[in-house]
């Protein structure tokens, strides 16, 4: 049986909790979800953007069956649910970090919104599919991680943002994994007992405060973190910081 959700609360040393900014970096990042409303559920691909308030925009054809659910449930309380989950973004084992659950009310997206919006929210709904746009306010929010569930207050949901590090992160891991040199300098950084069996160290996490590694053998993995000397604010400070944990590691290509 599943335990019970405990609740995170509102607000942590006057900024917004790590839970809740752990599901404005999950939900920043990923590409896909999925819908459900009355009972039927839809996998959404490139097919939905983010609010800077938490606000969903999802881009459903009206004049299909599922567009159809979300015409009549307009406006009802609970009504659409959205999952997601979050993946390491390189390949190892166990590589779910959470999971996201969002339930909310749904309605047309008023395009007098985008005057609210920043530029990177702007480009992200002009990107959308040209159907249809819907707007899901949440009423809950929960999220699921290291065996843990915990219920996210909206009013702190909202209040969050992202780590600073969230949307390059993919990024910089890939560069550490494909670094021949970053595999020898993970090995220095850690107890020699986890690499004593020949587990392989892979870069599995980065944030605004430091870098977690893995370690990785046939049976077994344990993550080991590393942090930073200052708080990431930009990227520049990342670069900085990661070259100090593993100097000759070059910055990540342009794409």
């Amino acid at each position: 049986m599943a335990s019970e959700a405990r609740r995170s609360p509102a607000l942590a040393d006057g900024r917004p909790p790590a839970d809740a900014v752990g599901v404005r970096s999950a939900l920043a990042t990923c590409t896909s979800l999925r819908l459900a409303v009355a009972g039927t559920a839809a996998d959404l691909i490139d097919a939905h953007a983010l609010l800077p308030d938490g606000t969903f925009v999802v881009a459903v054809d009206a004049m299909t069956p599922l567009g159809g659910l979300l015409v009549a449930a307009r406006g009802a309380d609970g009504a659409v649910r959205l999952d997601v989950t979050h993946l390491v973004p390189v390949p190892v084992r166990a590589r779910v970090r959470a999971r996201v659950t969002v339930t909310g009310r749904v309605r047309r997206f008023d395009p007098a919104a985008l005057d609210s919006c920043d530029d990177e929210a702007v480009q992200a709904l002009l990107a959308l599919p040209p159907v249809a746009l819907w707007a899901v306010e949440p009423d809950s929010v929960r999220l699921e991680r290291r065996g843990a569930t915990v219920d996210v207050p909206v009013a702190a949901y909202r209040a969050a943002r992202p780590d600073p590090v969230a949307t390059v992160e993919a990024a910089h891991l890939a560069r550490l994994v494909r670094h021949g040199h970053a595999a020898h300098g993970f090995a220095a950084l850690v107890d020699p007992d986890l690499t004593a069996t020949g587990a392989r160290l892979v870069p599995v996490a980065v944030d605004a405060d430091g870098l977690t590694l893995r370690a990785e053998s046939a049976h077994r993995h344990h993550d080991v973190r590393l942090p930073f000397r200052v708080r990431v604010t930009d990227e520049a400070t990342l670069d900085r910081e990661l070259r100090r944990l593993l100097p000759g590691v070059d910055a990540p290509e342009e794409v």
